[in-house]
């Protein structure tokens, strides 16, 4: 595991912003983490990066811990932020030059690299220009490349793509992806754009009252948050009162609804092959069986506005 919290705490005054928090992210993954604001998001951030202390508990980064080895985590762990600060006046290979000395890379190290990160983020036919020129989307893939300069274990990623056009959130999503996939990068995303989460994440955690309240892929998160094993769609024609009460009856199922031809069917577990079986049997015609899959947007909903 990269990242290892055990019961994270973070009070301020008798505000608990991080109450409780046992996080674990492993090696290689994109790990989505939600919450509303307030949630305890940031808080948890600024205690991995070693920039806040925690009231209590233990957490590692890679094995470091962020409180008394800070300086390790830093040299290992890329952070872009929501509002990322560059110089105005200098060139994107001007701020990324100063940014590999601050990390202690000689100009004759980084230069190379420079280049390498500005072609990865599709900035080198412009890495000659002021940053002040540059649209929201152009430096946000200047903020992954400053990630990128130091090559670290794990990139923290708070909203990258805010206030992006669709087409240039795709193409962060995809860069996201491709530093997982090419460099074995651990990365952190966190981001209220649910269906960008659900896009590119392996696991996500969602955040509340400082808490984490649920944890896992999209399909977990989804059959835990309807409080029913799955849920089934069928979409029939001819369907009548003595086909719902068969259906309903059927061992692992819960409870069936129809409209307009379509059943819902919640179930404790997979009984495709007994629904379908019922409704032929009852004279019916099955158009379409399959399982429901839940949308990260649903998911959030059921846990915070009691969908």
């Amino acid at each position: 595991m990269i990242v290892q919290a055990q019961g994270l705490r973070k009070a301020y005054g008798r505000i608990q912003a991080v109450d409780g928090l046992s996080l674990e992210i492993e090696e290689g993954e994109i790990y989505g983490l939600l919450g509303p604001n307030g949630s305890g998001k940031t808080t948890t951030i600024l205690i991995l990066l070693g920039l806040t202390e925690p009231s209590g508990g233990e957490v590692r980064v890679a094995g470091f811990n962020p409180v008394r080895e800070a300086l390790k985590v830093k040299r290992i762990v890329g952070y872009l932020p929501e509002n990322v600060g560059f110089y105005e006046d200098l060139t994107a290979r001007e701020n990324l030059r100063y940014i590999a000395r601050l990390n202690g890379i000689p100009d004759r190290d980084s230069k190379k690299r420079i280049q390498e990160v500005l072609e990865q983020v599709g900035l080198s036919d412009v890495a000659d220009r002021p940053v002040g020129t540059y649209s929201r989307g152009m430096r946000q893939r200047l903020g992954i490349a400053d990630v990128l300069i130091k090559q670290p274990k794990l990139a923290i990623l708070d909203e990258p793509t805010t206030g992006i056009d669709p087409e240039g959130a795709g193409q962060i999503l995809d860069m996201i992806v491709e530093m997982r996939n090419q460099q074995r990068l651990t990365i952190l995303l966190s981001s209220h754009l649910l269906h960008q989460v659900q896009r590119v994440c392996d696991r996500v955690g969602i955040m509340h009252q400082g808490k984490l309240v649920a944890e896992g892929t999209v399909d977990e998160l989804g059959a835990k948050s309807s409080g029913e094993g799955l849920e089934l769609e069928a979409q029939v024609r001819g369907a009548g009162p003595e086909l719902l009460a068969a259906l309903e009856v059927l061992e692992g199922v819960r409870g069936v609804t129809c409209e307009d031809g379509r059943l819902r069917i919640s179930c404790e577990r997979d009984v495709r092959a007994q629904v379908a079986r019922a409704i032929l049997e009852h004279g019916a015609e099955l158009l379409e069986l399959r399982r429901r899959t839940f949308t990260l947007e649903e998911i959030y909903l059921r846990y915070f506005q009691g969908g």
